[in-house]
């Protein structure tokens, strides 16, 4: 109805403007015809004028006499006058009238070429009008056709889009169902781990005290036996000795027993010396039992040897003041670590050197450079074990070191851009590595090679390894969670800034990112989301590899600022601590914390390392 409503509308008004030229053509043509036909009267008089006045110039010379009254042709003439008189009176008078009318008629002819041009302009404005209406009639009709075609599209794609909509509702619903149906398997597998542990204890407890039970017992006979053996004892010498070859009780029994040497040098046993026995016995069966449990392997650990665990902190101190100020290196500091044991400190500086401070006495003692690398370093790492240093740089290759050694003891090479990261895992000789080429590469460390590529689809800009998973922390916004075992990606957490630095937690259940929306975030790694948002007035994140770490107690967060600031975050409250200030006078690039939790030390661009206490 409405499309009918709109065509008939635009012919009304087409016919509207048609009718209304028509109109105006008519009118002016009619103006003109007339103008013509005066025009057309106005020359036939002038003829018959001149035609009269030729034949009253022949007439007047056969005129004899003047006459009184006469009239010629409703002309009076004047008395006493002449018949040339006479003449010449008409003749003057027909030839102003004469002179008038050519003067009307001149004007007439001009006004009347004035109409033609106008007549002239108005047929061309017309022509174009109706060649304009005709283009614009047939752009009408292709508006409309085009018109019909969108309404057609526009109608396909909403019966599309409602098709997209109810698969979209179904996967949902789906989706839903399933995740409700994973959590349900995951609550349900873990209260079937927690029971299986249980149920292990509990065996294990029964087994514990059946074996305590059935070693005193026999403790006990082998005790009763012994007491009913006769021991011989010469006591005629001062120094009371044992004749071996007359105890008839065997020395291994003897030798199990404490206060062993006690039986041969008395004639009975008593009371106390066997419940000191039985008690000593039960101590070594648990030591014994102890340390084979501490050799064997379970059946349920896995064959990989990973490292020892790392130093807990228990409280950390928070820093309050500069204790040293070290200009570290030639150029900008970029990386900074603390080994396990807290005594040792590595600084990676853009002059391509790794240097170890020795941390003591609230003072940094320079103790060793390490070279080889050949790029700018922008990560460091210390194994668990504090023997290995791991350092990413910009030459495309990561380079490992030995502590004591100052040459380079391995060198990982196989990306194609520069190395931004660069991680220990936790089991031995195994290591991760995070570059701009949009690439994660594991590496074997006893062979030096690379043992899986992982395509992460943006510029790595930090990674962290839990035990199955690797994190990486993007240019693109987004931190991804990797199987390692796949590899495949599991989870994708997409953050407002470029991300700048990883930290996992000790307990490796919270992951602390940085990013350059100028904010700290904090992912619970159990259930894969945003747990905290740390922002403050003043904090800007100064450079794409700032770094941010967690307090060892994972108690606080801590990032520098482009200020030269050092910025604390209360984990529980979720506040602003403190803010340290004074001493830097450039971006912090890193911070480190202390595995004791006693001193923090910050880096800069402008080559300072700072030690807090």
């Amino acid at each position: 109805m409405a499309e009918a409503a709109g065509s008939g509308g635009g012919r009304s008004w087409k016919r509207h403007i048609v009718r209304q030229l028509q109109l105006r053509d008519r009118a002016q043509g009619g103006r003109f015809l007339d103008v013509v036909q005066a025009y057309t009267k106005l020359l036939e008089k002038s003829s018959l004028l001149v035609h009269f006045t030729e034949k009253l110039q022949a007439e007047s010379f056969d005129l004899q006499a003047p006459r009184s009254g006469r009239e010629t042709k409703g002309c009076v003439l004047e008395p006493g006058l002449g018949p040339t008189e006479a003449l010449q009176t008409l003749k003057i008078k027909y030839q102003g009238q004469i002179a008038e009318m050519k003067d009307v008629s001149g004007e007439l002819a001009y006004r009347i070429i004035e109409l033609s041009k106008l007549l002239k302009a108005k047929e061309c404005k017309l022509q174009e009008q109706k060649t304009r209406l005709a283009s614009l009639s047939g752009r009408i009709s292709e508006l409309e056709a085009e018109q019909q075609q969108l309404k057609g599209q526009a109608k396909d794609l909403g019966s599309g889009n409602c098709a997209m909509k109810a698969e979209y509702d179904a996967l949902r619903e789906r989706y839903q169902f399933r995740e409700g149906e994973l959590r349900r398997a995951a609550e349900k597998e873990q209260e079937l781990i927690e029971s299986l542990v249980r149920k292990k204890v509990e065996a294990a407890e029964h087994q514990n005290k059946k074996n305590e039970r059935m070693k005193q017992a026999q403790l006990s006979r082998e005790l009763k036996k012994a007491t009913k053996r006769t021991v011989c004892i010469n006591v005629e010498l001062d120094e009371v000795k044992p004749k071996r070859e007359e105890v008839k009780v065997p020395v291994q029994d003897l030798v199990e027993l404490e206060g062993c040497e006690k039986l041969w040098k008395r004639p009975f046993r008593s009371a106390s010396a066997t419940s000191m026995t039985l008690a000593r016995c039960v101590d070594v069966f648990k030591g014994l039992l102890d340390f084979r449990l501490k050799r064997g392997n379970s059946i349920s650990s896995g064959s990989e040897v990973c490292y020892r665990s790392m130093p807990i902190c228990l409280v950390t101190c928070l820093p309050s003041r500069v204790s040293d100020v070290q200009e570290a290196h030639f150029s900008e500091v970029n990386a900074v670590k603390f080994s396990p044991s807290s005594g040792v400190l590595a600084t990676g500086g853009a002059d391509s050197l790794i240097r170890l401070w020795n941390v003591a006495g609230g003072r940094l003692e320079s103790l060793q450079t390490l070279e080889g690398a050949s790029g700018s370093i922008t990560s460091i790492e210390f194994d668990p074990s504090g023997c290995q240093i791991l350092a990413a740089a910009y030459n495309n290759a990561a380079q490992l070191w030995r502590i004591g050694d100052c040459k380079s003891k391995e060198t990982l090479t196989g990306h194609a851009d520069k190395v931004t990261a660069a991680k220990f895992r936790s089991t031995l000789h195994q290591a991760v590595t995070g570059s701009r080429d949009r690439t994660v590469k594991e590496w074997d460390l006893g062979k030096g090679a690379c043992c899986r590529t992982i395509n992460v689809f943006s510029y790595c800009n930090d990674v962290v390894c839990c035990d199955n998973v690797i994190v990486s922390g993007h240019h693109d916004k987004k931190i991804r969670f990797w199987d390692s075992r796949g590899p495949r990606c599991t989870e994708v957490i997409p953050v407002e800034g470029k991300v700048t630095s990883l930290h996992i937690s000790q307990d490796q259940m919270h992951l602390l990112s940085c990013s350059r929306d100028n904010t700290l975030k904090v992912i619970d790694l159990k259930m894969n989301n945003v747990r905290q948002v740390f922002r403050a007035d003043g904090f800007k994140c100064g450079s794409d590899w700032t770094k941010a770490i967690f307090s060892p107690d994972k108690s606080y967060a801590l990032v520098g600022s482009s200020d030269g600031s050092l910025y604390l975050w209360n984990m529980e409250s979720g506040k602003l601590e403190t803010i340290l200030s004074g001493e830097h006078r450039a971006s912090v690039n890193a911070v480190a914390w202390c595995f004791s939790g006693r001193c923090v030390v910050s880096v800069d661009q402008a080559k300072k390392v700072v030690l807090w206490q």
